[in-house]
């Protein structure tokens, strides 16, 4: 799975290439530094995942091509069997798999995300939109705004993404379902 995950930033610096948007354009537009953004595109730091969705807007397209390499092909339903999302790990401490890949024009983006205590807690996010929190199994601890809410399974939180966020995992490892708009 790694190997996929390696290949995104090859499709989009291949994209950005055909529809002849510089690097320093494409930087700009999606309002990130040009050292940034270069980084992104050449594989030494990971995309998060609200930078992927602002440079496939930008160039157009579905952020599952960006991911997978292929077109959503679906639009009245698209199921996700159990552990069959498409991997998306782009912020350390956080295990994304993205479980409606495969549905053409999302307007919200839902991932099951997988957190284990055991590594290093991730870094407060802030992205446009919207964010919703479900809590599958585990106890996670979610800090919005420097205000900590500690949940168990069954429990969510909806807040607002422009709000620097964190979540981890409590002892254990840990499962939520976040649904993302943006």
């Amino acid at each position: 799975m790694q190997d996929h995950l390696a290949q995104i930033p090859s499709r989009i610096k291949e994209l950005r290439e055909i529809m002849e948007i510089s690097a320093i354009d494409m930087a700009t537009d999606i309002d990130i530094p040009f050292e940034t953004y270069s980084r992104y595109e050449s594989g030494e730091l990971d995309i998060p995942i609200s930078v992927l969705y602002k440079i496939s807007h930008r160039l157009g397209t579905d952020t599952t091509v960006l991911l997978t390499g292929e077109d959503p092909r679906m639009d009245t339903a698209s199921v996700c069997r159990g552990g069959k999302g498409v991997e998306v790990e782009r912020y350390p401490g956080y295990e994304y798999s993205s479980l409606a890949y495969n549905f053409k024009n999302r307007t919200m983006e839902p991932l099951l995300v997988y957190l284990d205590p055991n590594k290093a807690a991730a870094a407060p996010v802030t992205h446009s939109g919207q964010e919703f929190n479900f809590v599958v199994e585990g106890v996670v601890k979610v800090t919005v705004n420097k205000r900590e809410y500690i949940l168990e399974a069954g429990d969510s939180i909806y807040f607002s993404a422009l709000l620097p966020h964190a979540q981890s995992a409590v002892k254990a490892p840990s499962k939520f379902i976040t649904i993302i708009q943006e």
